[in-house]
């Protein structure tokens, strides 16, 4: 019971930690404003880590792959104390490779619920407020995920039905990415 509630705190400490190190790099991959309170936010919550991995981690294309590496090594220490924890079984170099699998799918369902999220603020604020503060910087990460869909999609009586395809796409993509971690877990029980 308190192993299962120390897992449980952690779960979400690790999932806060690697949701802001996500938000963090679709930011700057978006090309989103950094002058806003959800940037300074997610800097100041995760620069502590950043900073220092920075000069391990290279950056690549102009992105700043410290930020993606540290989200996947958060979900992997949480994975590892968890699977070490619950005694699941099989030999050191396996239970690694399965954790670090494991920790990867597990930050693609995070990154798949952040757009999810993002695009239904976007959708919701091109309905209510247009022009809310934070409208630039939610549509400057919504934009480049719904834009493929835009294309295929023309607006039907003006309205925009992208985000309904996208956040169907999303799904489809977290139902894998479920069945896969759960998959992997299967045989090590």
């Amino acid at each position: 019971m308190l192993i299962r509630l120390f897992l449980m705190v952690l779960d979400v400490l690790a999932g806060f930690l690697s949701l802001a190190l996500l938000a963090r790099f679709a930011l700057q991959w978006a090309r989103a404003p950094y002058r806003n309170p959800i940037a300074q936010f997610l800097v100041a919550v995760t620069d502590w880590a950043v900073r220092p991995a920075r000069r391990v981690i290279p950056s690549a294309w102009g992105l700043d792959l410290a930020s993606l590496v540290l989200a996947w090594l958060a979900q992997g220490l949480y994975l590892g104390l968890a699977h070490g924890l619950g005694g699941l079984g099989g030999g050191p170099l396996e239970a690694v490779g399965l954790v670090a699998l494991l920790a990867l799918l597990e930050t693609l369902k995070l990154a798949a619920w952040l757009a999810q999220g993002v695009i239904i603020v976007a959708a919701l604020l091109s309905w209510i407020n247009p022009y809310a503060p934070m409208a630039p910087v939610v549509n400057a990460l919504a934009q480049p995920l719904l834009r493929p869909f835009q294309r295929l999609i023309p607006p039907i009586g003006g309205v925009d039905l992208s985000p309904l395809a996208a956040l169907l796409a999303i799904q489809l993509l977290l139902a894998v990415l479920t069945s896969l971690f759960g998959a992997l877990l299967m045989p090590m029980r």
